[in-house]
C-alpha cells in the first residue's frame, strides 16, 4: 500500500512537472509571436544625411559629388561614365540644409510609440569616419542630435501612459557600451571587463551582467550618460580629430506590468547605435593602435555587409556570430525590432569612393525585412502595486 502511494505521488509529481515544461514553453512562444499568427513583416526603413562641406572654401573650387533630386532619392557622378550618374532612392533623403529636427521627427520619432507595445526598435547611424554619424546622434547643447531628443520624448511618453489611474505602470532603464576591438565593455562600469552576449529563449539578444541604471526623468539620463560618454574609446586622425575607435550602443527599456487582472507584462527595447566609421588606412595615416582599430572596425563593418547580403539573399546561414557587432544587431536586422538606418555622407569629392560605398550598404539594408512581435507575458507572481 505504501509502494502504491509512493508510486502515485510520483506519477504527480510527475505529471505536474511536465505539465508546467508544457506550460513554459507555450507562454515563451505566446511572448514571442503575440498570437498563433505569423507576425506581420516591417521593413528595414532608409534614411540618408548629407551633411555640409566641413571647409568653408572646399565648397567654391570642388563642387559637391553628390546632389538631392526630392525628399526621397539623389544622385552622384559615376566615375566610370562622366556622362551618367548614378541614383538612388530611399526612405527620405535629408540635404546639407537639413536640420537635427528634421531628421529626428522624420525617421526617428514615429517609432518609439513602438515601446509602448512592448515591442523593439532601433536607430543606426552608419557611413564613413568623418561623415557626421556622432553628430547625427547626440549633437551638441545647441543642435541635440537623435538620443537626446528620443529620450526626451520617450520619458514623456511614459510618464503619461504610466499616471495614476492608466492600466499600466511603467519603468525605463538605461544601459551603454562600447564594442572596441571585439570586446564587449559596459561604459557606465569599465572595470567590469569583456561581457559575453547570450540569446533567451525568445530569440533576445541579452548581455549578462551589463549595467542597468532606472532612469524616471531627462536629469537622471543626463546624470548617467554624460560622464559613460567620456568613457568611450576616441582618437585622432587624418580626417578626424575625435574619431570614434569603437560601435556604440545605449539600449533602453521600458518595462510595463499591467495594474488590474490578467497583470500582463511587456518589455520593449530601444537601440541607438552609433557605429565607428569605415576607414582607409592610407587616408588617415594610421599606425600601431590606431592601425589595429580600424582592422577591428573595418572586419565587423564587413560583416555587418555579410549580414545583410545574407538576409536578402535568403541564405540558410546569416552569420551574425561572426563578429560582436552582428550579434548584438541580430535583434534590428532581420530580427524583432523596428529599425531605422541613417546612412551619413560627405559631400567632397575625397570622399566618393567611401560615399558610393555607404550608398550602396543603404540600398541593400532597405530590402532587409523585419518580424516584430509583442515582449508579453503573465506575472508569475503578485500583482503590481504602484
Amino acid at each position: 500500500m505504501a509502494a502504491g502511494g509512493s508510486t502515485q505521488q510520483r506519477r504527480r509529481e510527475m505529471a505536474a512537472a511536465s505539465a508546467a515544461a508544457i506550460s513554459g514553453a507555450g507562454r515563451c512562444r505566446l511572448s514571442k509571436i503575440g498570437a498563433t499568427r505569423r507576425p506581420p513583416p516591417a521593413r528595414v526603413r532608409v534614411a540618408v544625411r548629407l551633411r555640409p562641406f566641413v571647409d568653408g572654401t572646399a565648397g567654391a573650387s570642388d563642387p559637391p559629388c553628390v546632389r538631392g533630386m526630392d525628399s526621397c532619392s539623389l544622385e552622384i557622378a559615376n566615375w566610370r561614365n562622366h556622362q551618367e550618374t548614378l541614383k538612388y532612392q530611399f526612405d527620405a533623403f535629408y540635404g546639407e540644409r537639413s536640420t537635427q529636427q528634421d531628421i529626428y521627427a522624420g525617421s526617428v520619432q514615429p517609432i518609439l510609440r513602438h515601446l509602448l507595445e512592448g515591442q523593439n526598435a532601433s536607430v543606426l547611424a552608419y557611413g564613413p569616419t568623418g561623415a557626421g554619424k556622432t553628430h547625427t546622434m547626440l549633437g551638441s547643447p545647441e543642435q541635440p542630435g537623435v538620443i537626446p531628443r528620443a529620450l526626451m520624448d520617450l520619458l514623456q511618453l511614459t510618464r503619461e501612459e504610466g499616471a495614476e489611474g492608466r492600466p499600466w505602470a511603467l519603468s525605463v532603464t538605461m544601459s551603454y557600451l562600447e564594442i572596441y576591438q571585439e570586446k564587449v565593455l559596459d561604459l557606465l562600469d569599465p572595470a567590469s571587463g569583456d561581457l559575453v552576449i547570450r540569446e533567451d529563449c525568445r530569440g533576445n539578444i541579452l548581455i549578462p551582467g551589463l549595467s542597468q541604471k532606472p532612469i524616471s526623468s531627462f536629469a537622471d539620463f543626463e546624470r548617467h550618460f554624460l560622464p559613460a560618454s567620456r568613457n568611450r574609446t576616441v582618437g585622432a586622425t587624418r580626417l578626424n580629430q575625435r574619431s570614434s575607435r569603437s560601435h556604440a550602443v545605449l539600449l533602453v527599456k521600458v518595462d510595463q506590468r499591467e495594474r488590474l487582472a490578467p497583470f500582463r507584462q511587456r518589455e520593449g527595447k530601444l537601440y541607438l547605435i552609433d557605429l565607428a566609421g569605415s576607414e582607409d588606412n592610407r587616408r588617415t595615416g594610421n599606425k600601431g593602435l590606431r592601425l589595429k582599430e580600424s582592422g577591428a572596425i573595418n572586419t565587423s563593418l564587413f560583416v555587418l555587409g555579410k549580414v545583410v547580403d545574407a538576409l536578402n539573399q535568403g541564405l540558410p546561414r546569416v552569420p551574425y556570430r561572426d563578429s560582436k557587432l552582428t550579434r548584438l544587431l541580430q535583434d534590428s536586422l532581420g530580427g524583432s525590432a523596428h529599425s531605422i538606418l541613417i546612412a551619413n555622407i560627405a559631400p567632397e569629392r575625397r570622399f566618393y569612393l567611401d560615399t558610393v560605398s555607404a550608398l550602396n550598404f543603404a540600398a541593400r539594408s532597405k530590402e532587409v525585412i523585419n518580424r516584430p512581435f509583442t515582449n508579453e507575458s503573465l506575472q508569475p507572481h503578485a500583482p503590481y502595486r504602484s
